[in-house]
C-alpha cells in the first residue's frame, strides 16, 4: 500500500512536513517523493537494494527515505558521530549501492568514497561535486506520476556496538498494519495528529515514530537539533500533539527555569513518549507536572521492537516501571538455565517472536542467533515483573555488576542519585577490585553552582538502596560524553578503569 499517495488524495492541502519555515503538503510530498523516486529507479536502484542516509534531521532526509520505501529498496541511516574507520566499515558491511549526504558530512564522503563500492552518490544540500547527482537536479528529471508499489521497503539500522562492531539490524519490508495495536496503547494513532521529531533521525526510535504519524497521515514537524526551549516554542507554534524523546531530552526540558518554561503552552501534547534508557522517577513527576498525564513509556530494542507501555495512570502508580505487555506481544523472564523466575526476581528478558522483530543482523548469522531461544528472542536486558505483570528493567545484562558473587544493577543506583537536588546525571559502573572481584563506582556530573562531597553522595546512597549496592567511590565530572541524541555513552567512563586488562570482570 502507497501509504503517500493515499494521505495525498485524501487531504492534499494538510501540511505533511514541516522544518523551520520550509513546509511541504501531502500533495507536494507526494509529488516530490515520485519524481526522486523515479530518478533513482533511473539509476538502476531498486527492490532490496540498501541505501545509506547520511544526513542530519531536515525535509531531504524524509523525502529521500521516502522514495527508498515506495522503490521497495532499504534505507539505512548513518550514524552522526562515527570516525572514518567505523563509516568505512558500515559502507562495506552494509553493501550499500547508494549514499545520500548532506553538505556537513561531505568531507566524510571525501575521505571513504574511495575505499567503498558505492555506485552512487547524491548530494542533499547546496554545494555540488563532480563525483555525486545532485538531488535537485533528480527532482527536475523525474515524473510526478507513482511508482508501482508492491512492497513497502524496509530499514536497517545499525546498532551502537558496545561490544564489537555496530551490526546493521535488517528488516527488509516494513508492514504497516503490524505496528497498528503498539501505536494505538501509546496514543498515537490519531490521524490528525502533529508530531515533533526532537531525536536524530538515525536513531530508531526518532526514525520510527516520524514515520509512524506518516502512515497515520499526521504532520511531522522536524528539528534539526535539539534545544529545549526550541522544542516547547515548536509544540506551541505547530499545536504538537505527539512527540518521542529519549529520558535526556525530557530532562533538558523539565530543568529549564520555570519562568522559560511557564512562556509556552504546551496543553496540546496529548502523548510524550519516553524510552532509550531508563527515565529517572524525578524526570517522570516533573514532566507529568509541565505535560499532564500524557506521559507514556515504553520498553523496546531496535530489534525488537515496542514490547512494552506504560500509560500515564501507571506512571506515580508503579514507579521504576517500563509497562507492561504491549498488546500483540509475549513477554517471559528467564534464569540462566532458561526457566521463567518467580515474580520479583531478577532474570532475562525475552520476548515471543511477533510482526515486528528484526529478520536478522545483516551479514552476521552468529549474532542473529544468539537473540533467539527457540521462538523467544532477547537483546540481554535484565528484568523482573510485579505480580500485575509490570516490567522493571533492571540493567543492560554487560552492565551488571557482580560484587562477591552479588549481581547489582546500576540503574536502582543511579535513579537514587538522580533524586539528589546537587545531581545533574549519574552513571553507575564497576571498576576492579581485588578482593570483591567487582566495587560501585558512581561518576557523577552536579549542576551548576551546586557542591557536594564524596562522603556526602555515599550516605545519601546508602539511605535509598541496601548497603552492597552502595558506591564505595564517586567521581566528579565536568561534562558527561554523550552521542548526538544527548544519550550517555557510559563505556567511556568506565573503560579507563579496565584499561591493560584481559577480562572486564
Amino acid at each position: 500500500m502507497d501509504i503517500v499517495a493515499a494521505h495525498a488524495a485524501k487531504h492534499p492541502d494538510r501540511p505533511a512536513l514541516i522544518e523551520g519555515e520550509r513546509a511541504l503538503t501531502w500533495e507536494e510530498f507526494f509529488r516530490t517523493r515520485n519524481r526522486l523516486a523515479h530518478s533513482l529507479a533511473a539509476l538502476g536502484i531498486g527492490a532490496g537494494q540498501h541505501a545509506i542516509v547520511y544526513a542530519h534531521n531536515a525535509l531531504e532526509n524524509l523525502v529521500s527515505s521516502a522514495a527508498l520505501r515506495v522503490l521497495g529498496a532499504v534505507a539505512v541511516p548513518m550514524n552522526h558521530r562515527l570516525t572514518t574507520d567505523e563509516v568505512a566499515y558500515i559502507l562495506d558491511n552494509s553493501d550499500a549501492t547508494t549514499v545520500f549526504v548532506d553538505d556537513a558530512f561531505l568531507p566524510m564522503a571525501e575521505r571513504v568514497r574511495h575505499a567503498a563500492r558505492v555506485e552512487h552518490w547524491i548530494t542533499l544540500g547546496a554545494e555540488r561535486r563532480p563525483w555525486a547527482a545532485a538531488l535537485a537536479d533528480l527532482l527536475t528529471r523525474g515524473s510526478d506520476g507513482a511508482p508501482g508499489v508492491t512492497t513497502m521497503g524496509g530499514s536497517m539500522v545499525y546498532t551502537a556496538g558496545t561490544t564489537g562492531k555496530p551490526k546493521g539490524a535488517l528488516r527488509r519490508a516494513i508492514d504497516p498494519t503490524a505496528v497498528l495495536p503498539r501505536l494505538a496503547a501509546l496514543n498515537c494513532l490519531d490521524p490528525a495528529q502533529v508530531h515533533l521529531v526532537a531525536g536524530p533521525l538515525y536513531h530508531s526510535a526518532p526514525g520510527g515514530f516520524a514515520l509512524y504519524a506518516q502512515m497515520v497521515g499526521g504532520t511531522v514537524v522536524v528539528m534539526r537539533k535539539f534545544d529545549p526551549e526550541e522544542a516547547l516554542r515548536l509544540i506551541e507554534r505547530h499545536r504538537c500533539t505527539t512527540t518521542f524523546m529519549a529520558p535526556t531530552l525530557v530532562k533538558r526540558i523539565v530543568d529549564l527555569p520555570a519562568a522559560v518554561r511557564a512562556r509556552y503552552d504546551v496543553s496540546c501534547m496529548r502523548s510524550l513518549v519516553v524510552a532509550a534508557a531508563p527515565c529517572p522517577m524525578r524526570v517522570k513527576e516533573q514532566a507529568l507536572a509541565l505535560f499532564g498525564p500524557v506521559l507514556y513509556e515504553f520498553y523496546g530494542s531496535t530489534e525488537l521492537g515496542v514490547n512494552t507501555v506504560l500509560r500515564p495512570e501507571d506512571v506515580l502508580r508503579k514507579p521504576g516501571s517500563c509497562g507492561s505487555a504491549a498488546p500483540g506481544v509475549e513477554l517471559a523472564i528467564l534464569d540462566d538455565d532458561g526457566r521463567p523466575v518467580t515474580p520479583g526476581t531478577p532474570g532475562e528478558l525475552f520476548v515471543r517472536r511477533y510482526d515486528g522483530v528484526f529478520d536478522e543482523y545483516y551479514r552476521n548469522p552468529a549474532a542473529t542467533a544468539q537473540t533467539s531461544r527457540g521462538e523467544w528472542m532477547s537483546v540481554g536486558d535484565v528484568a523482573w515483573m510485579d505480580d500485575e505483570g509490570f516490567v522493571y528493567i533492571c540493567d543492560r545484562k554487560r552492565d551488571m555488576i557482580i560484587s562477591g558473587g552479588v549481581n547489582i544493577y546500576p540503574a536502582e543506583i543511579e535513579d537514587a542519585l538522580h533524586r539528589h537536588p546537587a545531581v545533574e546525571d549519574a552513571a553507575v559502573f564497576g571498576v576492579p577490585d581485588a578482593e570483591w572481584g567487582e566495587r560501585v563506582h558512581a561518576a557523577v556530573q552536579l549542576r551548576s553552582g551546586h557542591r557536594v562531597t564524596e562522603r556526602e553522595l555515599i550516605d545519601f546512597c546508602r539511605a535509598h538502596v541496601a548497603d552492597y549496592k552502595t558506591p564505595r567511590e564517586v567521581s566528579f565530572h565536568e561534562e558527561f560524553p554523550r552521542d548526538s541524541a544527548g544519550k550517555l555513552v557510559k563505556r567511556l567512563l568506565r573503560e579507563p578503569y579496565w584499561a591493560g586488562r584481559q577480562t572486564r570482570v
